[in-house]
């Protein structure tokens, strides 16, 4: 909708049109939750519902620094596993031990790390077995 409002047009008339136009154009038709009940009505009301929700939809989610990078050293992880190449895998750890190795010389807020770093000739060796 990007028509503005005529002059001389009540804005109730208007809006009114607009809706049935649409609704004529079949542009309400198989929106996304249509026919399904609403989210929970007796859970008690969270100013954040809209930001957690769409949190929720897109697969994110808030941290804290440690939590993250944990989270995030697992991944590196498994992406040093399933890189194409031993150069590659290697890279991926070392990218990740910088990570670790700053974290650890100043802790971030949060919990404890509980992280070491990876040893890179240990995952390029596991890389290799797992090629075999």
């Amino acid at each position: 909708m990007t028509e503005r409002k005529p002059p001389g047009v009540s804005f109730e008339s208007w809006v009114d049109r607009q809706i049935r136009q649409a609704t004529e154009r079949g542009e309400f038709t198989d929106l996304p939750g249509f026919g399904k009940p609403l989210p929970e009505s007796g859970a008690p009301y969270d100013e954040l519902w809209w930001i957690k929700g769409k949190m929720h939809r897109e697969g994110l989610a808030v941290l804290p620094p440690a939590l993250a990078l944990r989270k995030e050293a697992e991944d590196a992880k498994e992406k040093a596993m399933a890189a194409p190449t031993e150069a590659a895998a290697r890279r991926i750890v070392a990218e990740i031990n910088e990570k670790i190795t700053t974290a650890m010389l100043r802790p971030p807020p949060g919990p404890p790390l509980g992280l070491r770093r990876f040893d890179a000739d240990a995952v390029a060796e596991e890389w290799r077995r797992a090629r075999e």
